[in-house]
């Protein structure tokens, strides 16, 4: 089987690729399709999130494991498509670059039988041009009730003549 994607770069302007790809192909077969179809050269680090419907970001994989031994990650060279992807679950965030943050909403448009004659992975569409620069991005954090409890101190953070050397040391 052929899984069908449509990667959306995370822009103003609309810019996507089609992308077709065996479903026991990786991950990270899935990675190199979107660097080489968006025209990025590669070297630079990016992972896969699992998420879902309302695109939220849910378990990282990996591109490497730099995780001094943690066996719990996973890494996109062992995980196969249809590992993570099925009718049920469609959507992944991908992440490319994580100095500029290029982010690509990947959904799996269509599960399709394999035509003779095709080479896999296939790019089936382009629109648009990836811009320059990637997208500003506006993180938020979420509200913590007990921040202002944890964070109460009773002192002039601006006036630090006043604090005793033992306050000033780090």
């Amino acid at each position: 089987m052929v899984y069908r994607f449509r990667v959306i770069l995370d822009t103003a302007e609309d810019v996507f690729r089609d992308i077709e790809i065996l479903k026991t192909d990786t991950l990270e077969d899935l990675h190199n399709t979107i660097v080489q179809a968006f025209g990025f050269d590669g070297t630079e680090m990016a992972s896969f999130y699992l998420s879902d419907d309302e695109w939220t970001q849910g378990e990282e994989i990996h591109q490497f494991d730099m995780s001094g031994g943690d066996d719990s990650i996973r890494l996109m060279n062992e995980t196969t498509l249809d590992s993570v992807l099925s009718e049920d679950q469609t959507k992944l965030l991908y992440v490319y670059d994580f100095f500029n943050m290029w982010t690509f909403m990947v959904e799996l448009a269509q599960i399709a039988e394999v035509e003779e004659g095709r080479d896999y992975p296939n790019l089936m569409f382009v629109h648009g041009q990836i811009p320059s620069n990637a997208p500003d991005k506006e993180f938020k954090a979420e509200e913590d009730p007990a921040a202002d409890e944890n964070f109460n101190d009773d002192f002039d953070v601006d006036d630090y003549d006043s604090f005793s050397f033992d306050e000033n040391w780090n």
